[in-house]
């Protein structure tokens, strides 16, 4: 497979998907966290809404360095798809965050009266496994400098 086509692939699976744990980290303190994303395969990123007084919010206003991962459930070893990230995550504001919003809400539209800040997870580098192109595939991104 090109990078190209490693890159499309990526890019649909988290299309297909919908929820991620996130893992921060400050000095001594970590912490996971489940989160709703919206994806946008133009800059890849994930989109998502939390509370910054919460312990991961918290962290990341400390130290945007994080890392997460997105797995579909399934029983059959041939089946196993997720993949693994690294990333920095900002919390937005102006016409970006208004964008971001929409774009959120849209996907999720629970989330219109939500009065939380929108923040942008920036990927940074992606290993992708799908066994469903063969058992043990991995399929590599990385932001270019």
């Amino acid at each position: 497979m090109t990078p190209e086509q490693s890159l499309k692939h990526i890019q649909r699976y988290f299309s297909r998907q919908h929820v991620f744990s996130l893992f921060t980290y400050h000095e001594y303190d970590i912490w996971p966290a489940s989160c709703y994303y919206a994806f946008d395969a133009q800059v890849m990123s994930l989109i998502l809404m939390t509370d910054p007084n919460s312990t991961h919010g918290k962290l990341m206003l400390a130290n945007p360095q994080v890392a997460g991962t997105v797995s579909a459930q399934t029983k059959e070893v041939s089946k196993i798809q997720g993949v693994q990230f690294t990333g920095s995550i900002e919390v937005l504001d102006g016409v970006v965050e208004q964008q971001a919003r929409a774009a959120y809400c849209q996907r999720f539209p629970i989330a219109l009266t939500a009065k939380l800040p929108v923040w942008q997870l920036c990927l940074q580098k992606v290993k992708m496994v799908d066994n469903k192109l063969g058992f043990g595939t991995k399929l590599l991104w990385e932001r270019e400098a």
